[in-house]
């Protein structure tokens, strides 16, 4: 079966679309139309390295070095050099799935034709694309003023014959590969070095899956704490649509749909609507503000992602042989501000978490013993759990401080406002790798509490999430080594298992639920 075709360029690029092509899943391709428009832009560039009209980055020096000319003789070395000096990226490589996407959306932009790149470059990045061939990115060096400099130069300096790419999981230097695969390093003409390095793909890159894990986070967060919910006996009346009316934010409204869907029909809510208790506490009250809240910021994210992955950001962009500007399309701030807004939404939804299971072991609703066991005293139950998270919560509030709040000039102050994009991209994913972690915990102590209620049984699709996680996960009736279950809890949350579980029951029982493929939450 033929993969779906993307036509870098041209198509309109999603978040899906760009994992899917990272992925294997789809495959990106240049139509004739795109070809010709990169032909006429590199055929301007070509014209003017042959004159001694100045032009940024095509016959000058670069950053404060702008007003020295360049000869003709010395435009290609000057890309080269380019390259070369400013690969100065330390610190561990990052993931290879990142450094392919920022090869995949660099070939987006460069595929637009306002560039001056040469087709044989970009149809090289394509052969690295579609092989797997990828270059190894160190994670720290860029400021994300003049885009990702150092991290954009690692990333390219394989298409000149240096530096390392990874080949089935080892990292081997890049002339040997070219060698075997029978393809010479190129030389770059003029424009093209600084075409490569200017660009927002490192901090974009991460963004991108910034936005796919914590669109997971938020699915399985309302999915937890539904089942949480029952545990405790929390009241359904927060929920209610009217209510909600009220106070229309989207993803507020979108979360209490929800948990109303998830916990339809559940003889647990019957069986306590007339009980005495006055109202809940914030962390069972509040889920849908908190996690609405959440979901807004993850949102706006998205729409900021979206314009970034089809625009041009590198300089100076050519629009015609006389229009040509150098503007600052590369400054990060546009998904810099965001992304930080992002870690914070992620960092509230394992602070409500935390709050959540620390609720649940402590005694407060009847037939839920402390600490989540009966037999408490010899055995500790689940005590020792919420510590991890405190642990994790903790971890995500130090790293909650905005990247994009500093800026530090550079390029001998030329480049004198930056917005360390880079950095937000790299900590707002740490803080969702722990929120993973935290709601895998707060899966395992939830399913505990949830199994107390029986023979009470929740709505259909709870029902089902639950019968999956004891699938995986054993009732615990006593102490037991529990990080087995904390992992394979973790690993239920970061493969998706329950949206899919869910999906098919909603299907099969015509129940609505708005999920992770929602038009206006989905990443496609």
């Amino acid at each position: 079966m033929q993969k779906p075709h993307f036509q870098y360029g041209k198509d309109y690029l999603t978040i899906g679309t760009a994992l899917d092509i990272a992925h294997g899943k789809t495959c990106g391709i240049i139509s004739n139309d795109t070809k010709i428009k990169v032909h006429e832009c590199r055929n301007i560039v070509d014209k003017i390295a042959k004159t001694k009209h100045e032009v940024y980055g095509v016959n000058t020096g670069f950053g404060p070095l702008c007003t020295t000319l360049i000869t003709e003789k010395d435009t290609r070395k000057l890309q080269k050099n380019l390259l070369l000096s400013h690969s100065v990226g330390v610190g561990k490589n990052i993931a290879p799935e990142i450094a392919k996407l920022m090869m995949i959306l660099k070939a987006h932009s460069l595929a637009k034709g306002f560039s001056g790149i040469a087709m044989e470059t970009l149809v090289r990045i394509m052969w690295h694309i579609d092989n797997d061939m990828i270059p190894c990115v160190p994670e720290q060096g860029s400021v994300g003023a003049s885009g990702d400099l150092a991290p954009l130069s690692h990333l390219f300096l394989p298409l000149i014959g240096l530096g390392k790419v990874i080949v089935n999981g080892k990292a081997k230097p890049a002339r040997d590969v070219l060698k075997k695969y029978e393809l010479k390093p190129l030389e770059l003409g003029p424009k093209e070095g600084l075409a490569l390095i200017n660009g927002t793909q490192f901090m974009l890159a991460h963004a991108v899956l910034i936005v796919e894990k914590l669109q997971n986070c938020l699915d399985y967060a309302d999915i937890i704490a539904a089942m949480n919910l029952e545990a405790m006996m929390g009241s359904f009346k927060s929920f209610d649509e009217e209510l909600h009316a009220l106070r229309p934010y989207s993803g507020n409204q979108y979360v209490a749909q929800r948990i109303r869907a998830l916990l339809k029909n559940s003889e647990i809510e019957k069986s306590h609507e007339n009980c005495h208790r006055v109202q809940d506490p914030y962390s069972l009250r509040c889920i849908p503000q908190v996690h609405g809240a959440s979901r807004n910021a993850w949102l706006h994210l998205k729409e900021m992602v979206l314009i970034e992955m089809n625009s041009v950001t590198d300089n100076p962009i050519i629009f015609s042989e006389r229009k040509i500007i150098t503007g600052g399309h590369f400054h990060g701030q546009p998904i810099a501000l965001p992304m930080d807004y992002a870690a914070l939404a992620a960092a509230e939804l394992g602070n409500i978490s935390d709050r959540r299971i620390y609720l649940s072991l402590i005694e407060n609703v009847p037939g839920l013993p402390k600490l989540l066991m009966k037999d408490t005293g010899l055995n500790s139950g689940f005590m020792i759990l919420q510590y991890t998270t405190a642990a994790l919560v903790s971890e995500n509030k130090s790293l909650c401080f905005p990247a994009s709040a500093d800026s530090i000039p550079t390029s001998l102050g030329q480049e004198d406002h930056v917005s360390m994009g880079s950095i937000s991209g790299r900590k707002t994913l740490h803080i969702i790798n722990n929120l993973e972690k935290i709601l895998g915990i707060e899966l395992l102590t939830a399913s505990q509490g949830f199994e107390f209620r029986k023979p009470l049984k929740s709505g259909i699709l709870m029902n089902e999430c639950h019968k999956f996680v004891r699938s995986k996960v054993d009732f615990a009736n006593e102490d037991k080594y529990f990080a087995n279950d904390i992992e394979k809890c973790i690993n239920i949350v970061k493969n998706k298992n329950l949206t899919d579980v869910i999906n098919k029951a909603a299907q099969k029982h015509n129940i609505e639920f708005k999920n992770h493929d929602h038009e206006i939450y989905g990443i496609y």
